[in-house]
C-alpha cells in the first residue's frame, strides 16, 4: 500500500499514533518540511522533493537526510536531539511513529523546547540581556573553537563571497518584487567594490583557518535560552553553505539582535564573543559579513511571494527593505576607517 503525504500528515496529527500519551498535536508547516508538537516530543518531517537542495525524493534519501541533521544538531544541542525514528505501516496498514512494520517516512525525533527562552521571544518582549549575549557568546565561541579549521584555498574563499553576491543579485533584482532596483544595484555594487579592495584581508583569514563548518543559520529563534542553552536548526542541507567564517556567524546573529530593535546587544555578543575566543576579527570585515548576510536574509524574505501562502503579503516586502536599509548602514561602516559607525548611521533607510 502506498502512502501519500497528505495520509502522512493526517497520521502524524493524529494523538494515537504517537508513542506517548498526548491529547492534541500541533503541526507547523515549513518550506522543506513539516514539524508536529506532540506533549513533551517534537517531530520534524521532510518533503518528498524532487530536486533542488536537498533532493529528498527517496525514503532512503530522507533517511540519510534526517541522520545528518540528527548528528549536526547534536553538535550543540544534544539534549534536544534525541533520535531519527520511522513512521510504521503495522499489518493493518495503521501508521504509527516509531512501532512496528514497515518504515513508510523517516522523522527526527526531538525534545519539545518551550517557546518562552527563546531568544527571538526575549528579545520581543524586551527582556533579552547583556548576560544572555555573554551566555551565547561563550557557547559559540566554545563550539567554533572545537570545530576543525578548513584552510581554504584563499582563491576559492573569495570566489564563494563573489558567488554569494551575484546570488543575492539575482534574487533581489526580479522586477516583479517591486523592490527599489536602484538601491539594489548600488549595494551589490558597494559589497563587490568592497570585496575587490579588502582581497588581502579575506585571504589571510581563509588561511589562519578562521573557515569552519558552522551552525549555518544563527539566528534568534534558533537560540533556546533554558537551564541548558541550546542551539538548534543548523543549516544541514548544504556543507558548503555551513563552511564560514566564525566572524561571518557571529555578526550574522548580531545582525539579527539588530533588526529586532537591540542593536547594543547585538554589539555585547560581538564584543564578547571577540573576549572568549580571543581574537578580535577587525570590525570592517564583521560589517561586511553583515550587508552580505542582511542582502542574503533580504531575498530570502522577499522570494516568500513567490509561494501561493503568501502572495499578497505585505510583511515579506516590508522586512526584505528593512534588510536592504541595514545593509546599506552596515556597508558605510565597512568604509569607515576601523569600521566605526558614523552616528548618522543608527537609524538606516531604505537604499532607493
Amino acid at each position: 500500500m502506498r502512502y501519500t503525504l497528505q495520509d502522512k500528515v493526517a497520521a502524524l496529527c493524529d494523538p494515537a499514533s504517537h508513542p506517548l500519551p498526548v491529547s492534541a498535536v500541533e503541526s507547523i508547516e515549513t518550506h522543506f518540511s513539516w514539524v508536529f508538537l506532540a506533549g513533551e516530543r517534537a517531530y520534524k518531517m521532510k518533503k518528498p522533493q524532487p530536486s533542488g537542495l536537498p533532493d529528498l525524493s527517496t525514503l532512503e534519501r530522507r533517511r540519510q537526510h534526517c541522520r545528518e541533521e540528527l548528528r549536526l544538531n547534536r553538535r550543540l544541542a544534544p539534549k534536544v536531539y534525541l533520535d531519527v525514528v520511522p513512521l510504521a505501516a503495522d499489518a493493518n496498514g495503521q501508521l504509527r511513529v516509531d512501532g512496528p512494520g514497515r518504515p513508510v517516512e523517516w522523522l527526527v525525533a526531538m525534545r519539545r523546547l518551550s517557546p518562552g527562552p527563546m531568544l527571538d521571544q526575549r528579545l520581543l518582549r524586551g527582556e533579552a540581556t547583556e548576560a544572555d549575549m555573554r551566555r551565547i557568546a561563550w557557547q559559540l565561541a566554545g563550539f567554533h573553537r572545537w570545530q576543525p579549521c578548513l584552510r581554504l584555498d584563499p582563491a576559492g574563499h573569495r570566489l564563494r563571497l563573489w558567488q554569494r553576491v551575484a546570488d543575492c543579485e539575482a534574487v533581489l533584482w526580479r522586477p516583479e518584487w517591486r523592490l527599489p532596483l536602484r538601491g539594489v544595484a548600488l549595494l551589490m555594487a558597494a559589497l563587490r567594490a568592497w570585496l575587490a579592495s579588502h582581497a588581502p584581508l579575506i585571504d589571510a583569514r581563509a588561511l589562519a583557518g578562521c573557515v569552519i563548518e558552522a551552525h549555518g543559520d544563527l539566528r534568534p529563534e534558533h537560540v533556546w535560552l533554558g537551564d541548558t542553552l541550546a542551539i538548534i536548526d543548523a543549516l544541514s542541507f548544504s556543507r558548503e553553505w555551513r563552511q564560514q567564517d566564525g566572524a561571518d556567524e557571529a555578526g550574522f546573529l548580531a545582525l539579527e539582535c539588530e533588526r529586532a530593535g537591540a542593536p547594543a546587544l547585538g554589539e555585547a555578543l560581538l564584543r564578547h564573543y571577540a573576549e572568549a575566543s580571543g581574537q578580535a576579527p577587525p570590525r570592517e570585515l564583521v560589517h561586511f559579513y553583515q550587508a552580505l548576510r542582511a542582502c542574503e536574509r533580504a531575498g530570502h524574505a522577499i522570494a516568500h511571494l513567490g509561494e501561493a501562502r503568501h502572495q499578497g503579503d505585505p510583511r515579506w516586502r516590508r522586512r526584505a527593505r528593512q534588510y536592504l536599509a541595514l545593509a546599506a548602514c552596515h556597508l558605510r561602516a565597512a568604509r569607515t576607517p576601523l569600521g566605526r559607525r558614523h552616528p548618522a548611521q543608527g537609524a538606516p533607510t531604505p537604499p532607493g
